[in-house]
């Protein structure tokens, strides 16, 4: 059997299974390439059409026995490859942090913040860093500021650790294991955030891949804005003068405006659309004393 056989096999074995997407792949046949070229020890981005040697047996099994594992079990690709890619970037991955897909790395790829900011950030906090993948982005989009970046979680904590060795940013990233927008936190020019913002009926209908992840990186409560009301209500504190925050809120768009009508973001634009990740000056931030 040749790569591009055994690849087709093993899509149709996820596409006539019952696992779910969208923690890192959107397409079966990209799933089965990722467990089979990891399993394989070749770069994902190998062009598979001229791997027409014979496959050794015992390759051929260790592959299937990986995307059986996949559909037998529920998990996450990355909890079983202990790796996730965002934008090109390489991250550890296991089952102490969710897997990471924040849009807001398209947001750092594309520099769409640049405009709304007077000068490049000195200091930036990545706030929910979970495995500490923005962190690292952030750090790599702004190579003259510093990061602090801050969870909950001293498991993701402990992930995030070595993602920011694995990348050389032990220098320039501090960690913080605290809750929201507590002390020792300072102000910054950009506050990134993606949050657990998962409303309770949604995450009642969350399949097992998404249910295997950490609940608290996932649960914002009723409607989903139980951590952004918390953390809103003190990120004026936070944010130097001219400072922003950059906010993931995926679907939760309506539960956002219910919830802060006196609020007008901006949407920044990503591959899902201009209304999952929301921009907010400092000077927008106040009317929500007013």
């Amino acid at each position: 059997m040749t790569l591009p056989d055994l690849l087709v096999q093993c899509t149709q074995m996820l596409q006539s299974s019952s696992v779910s997407l969208g923690q890192g792949t959107l397409e079966m046949a990209d799933e089965a390439a990722w467990l089979v070229l990891w399993q394989l020890g070749l770069p994902l981005d190998t062009d598979t059409d001229l791997h027409t040697e014979t496959l050794q047996p015992e390759q051929v099994r260790a592959c299937l026995d990986l995307v059986r594992q996949r559909i037998d079990r529920r998990l996450p690709a990355a909890y079983l490859t202990r790796e996730a890619w965002l934008q090109g970037v390489d991250f550890y991955v296991d089952e102490r942090c969710i897997v990471p897909r924040s849009l807001i790395a398209e947001v750092l790829a594309q520099g769409s913040i640049d405009h709304f900011l007077n000068q490049a950030p000195q200091r930036i906090l990545d706030l929910c860093t979970g495995n500490g993948s923005l962190a690292v982005l952030a750090a790599m989009a702004y190579p003259d500021a510093h990061i602090d970046a801050s969870d909950i979680s001293a498991d993701a904590l402990a992930v995030a650790l070595i993602n920011g060795q694995r990348h050389g940013m032990s220098q320039r990233i501090d960690w913080h294991c605290v809750a929201g927008l507590e002390a020792p936190l300072g102000q910054y020019d950009v506050i990134l955030c993606n949050p657990p913002y998962v409303n309770d009926q949604s995450m009642g209908l969350l399949p097992p891949e998404f249910v295997a992840e950490p609940h608290l990186a996932l649960s914002g409560g009723p409607d989903g804005m139980n951590f952004v009301r918390h953390m809103l209500s003190r990120a004026t504190q936070h944010l130097m003068e001219n400072g922003i925050l950059v906010l993931e809120i995926g679907h939760e768009r309506v539960h956002f405006d219910a919830a802060f009508p006196t609020l007008a973001p901006i949407g920044l634009s990503t591959s899902a659309g201009d209304d999952q990740v929301l921009l907010i000056n400092k000077e927008e931030l106040r009317t929500l004393s007013c």
